[in-house]
Formats: C-alpha cells, sequence, structure tokens
C-alpha cells in the first residue's frame, strides 16, 4: 500500500493535476451560460470527470513522449521518468486509463459528447509531436485548453452554439500566449535538440511581443463574447478584471528576466480563469 501511494502521488505530481484549474473555470463559465445557471447535478459531475480525465490523459501523454527530451533538458531533468521514479510503460498505461474515463464520461453526457470524443483525444495527445514540426504548437496547445467551454456547451445543450466557438478562440490566444513565454525558458535548449517554438525561431523579445498581441486579442474576442451573450454589468466588469490581470501578469516577466514566470504562468493564470467564471455566473444569476 505504501509503494501504491507513492506510485499515485508521484504521477499527480507528474501531470500537475492540480493545474486543471486553468481550462476547468472557462468550461464552468460555459455550463452557466448554456442552463441559464447549473444543470442537472448528474450532468455536472460527468463534466467535472470528463474535464479532469481528459487533462490527465494529456498531462501523462506529453510525459511519455517527451521523455527523452525532458531528460536532456536542465529544467525538466529531475521530472519523474527521466529520474526513474515512473516507468513509460506505467504513464503510458495511466494514459490509456483516463483516455477511457474520458471516453465514458462522454457516453453518459449526451450522443454528440460520445461522438467527438476521439476529436478531442487527438488534439489532447496530437499536441505533444506538434513541437517536432512548427513553431506554432503553442496555438495547439491553446486549442487543447479552448475546446473545454465548446466541450461543455455541448454536454448541457447536446449542440453547438456557434458564440461558444469565440470564448473558445479567446481561451486557445490565452494559454497560447503564455505556452509562447513559457517557452522562453526552453529557447537554447529546444534550438539544440532540434525542437520548433515560437521563441527558437524568432528570439525571445520577439516572442512577448507576439504574447502581447495573442492577449490582446484574447481580449477583443472576451468583448465580442460579451456583446453575444448580452453581458451586464458584472460581466463586463469580469471582462476588466481579466484585463487588468493579464497586464498585472506581464508585468512580472520580462525578456531580460524570467524568474517569476511561475507565479505568472501557474498563479495568476488560475486566478483569471476563477474571477471569469465568478463574474459572469453572477451576470446570470443576477438575470435570472
Amino acid at each position: 500500500m505504501a509503494g501504491l501511494w507513492t506510485k499515485t502521488r508521484t504521477t499527480l505530481e507528474m501531470i500537475k493535476w492540480e493545474h486543471s484549474i486553468f481550462a476547468l473555470p472557462f468550461a464552468l463559465t460555459a455550463v452557466v451560460l448554456a442552463a441559464h445557471g447549473l444543470p442537472a447535478g448528474r450532468t455536472l459531475l460527468w463534466i467535472l470527470v470528463a474535464m479532469v480525465a481528459a487533462r490527465s490523459c494529456a498531462m501523462a501523454f506529453n510525459r511519455w513522449a517527451d521523455a527523452e527530451f525532458d531528460a536532456a533538458n536542465p529544467r525538466t531533468k529531475n521530472r519523474a521518468i527521466p529520474v526513474g521514479l515512473l516507468s513509460r510503460e506505467f504513464v503510458l498505461g495511466f494514459t490509456v486509463v483516463t483516455a477511457i474515463v474520458f471516453v465514458l464520461s462522454a457516453a453518459q453526457l449526451n450522443s454528440l459528447t460520445l461522438d467527438l470524443s476521439p476529436v478531442v483525444l487527438v488534439v489532447l495527445l496530437g499536441y505533444s509531436y506538434t513541437k517536432r514540426v512548427t513553431r506554432w504548437s503553442h496555438l495547439v496547445l491553446g486549442l487543447a485548453l479552448g475546446l473545454a467551454p465548446s466541450a461543455a456547451w455541448i454536454a448541457v445543450r447536446g449542440a453547438l452554439d456557434p458564440r461558444i466557438l469565440v470564448l473558445t478562440a479567446a481561451v486557445t490566444l490565452w494559454a497560447g500566449g503564455f505556452d509562447v513565454l513559457y517557452a522562453c525558458q526552453d529557447f537554447r535548449h529546444d534550438r539544440t535538440a532540434g525542437l520548433f517554438s515560437l521563441p527558437q525561431a524568432v528570439g525571445i523579445p520577439a516572442s512577448f511581443r507576439a504574447a502581447r498581441i495573442m492577449h490582446l486579442a484574447m481580449l477583443a474576442l472576451l468583448v465580442w463574447f460579451g456583446l453575444l451573450f448580452h453581458f451586464r454589468a458584472a460581466g463586463w466588469a469580469g471582462i476588466a478584471a481579466v484585463g487588468l490581470l493579464l497586464g498585472y501578469e506581464h508585468s512580472l516577466v520580462s525578456p531580460g528576466d524570467l524568474r517569476r514566470l511561475n507565479a505568472a504562468f501557474f498563479t495568476m493564470n488560475g486566478v483569471i480563469a476563477m474571477v471569469f467564471l465568478v463574474f459572469v455566473a453572477a451576470d446570470v444569476w443576477m438575470r435570472s
């Protein structure tokens, strides 16, 4: 039992399960809008299970696919597979199990979520290989998170409303922009290893400018989203809060100083997602 607990703890640390909060609040935002409040408890439960399973599957597969690159990278050489805490076989098995849980969860929601679950898995797992072929892998990662609100909408309504695609695009640019910044840490390693990224291709200062443009575009999309869903004061306040928090995040790092990147990338991104959810939920509640 002690060995099982140790392996479980190591697995949870490997997949950073606590960072499920990045995409989850945006998915719940779509849930609240689609249901005009809260959906049935059963629906909400299976959405949560599907979300956690999908992200766990994607993270585990990424660690499995990138194990050799991680071992050669000073920043990632202490991850679970390179140091031998978990075997590649175990991590691949975990990936398969979580993929099955995701598909079964989708089946509990409606026929369309089940039909689309393989497409979602292709995006989630395919991302791990995009850095081998294109500098724009950051946007594929962004899409992997951006699918969450559209998937959640379909889970509640059983059909896709084109309006929710605007939030998917906003989340894609939000996550993609910060992945560009995060990739600045691996600028030299990516060039040595023959991997592609925006920092590797255009340098760190230009990558910072690209990330800022992505986040400004995200804010523009959120404004469009607010217009489409007829936001009132609370919803617009949420968008304003996201803009202020994004500005603060960018103030934490610069091309010459990446020391506070983890605080910007992990802590503040979770705050941004939760703040947006709370304000939109308040907007929906006040209209009910």
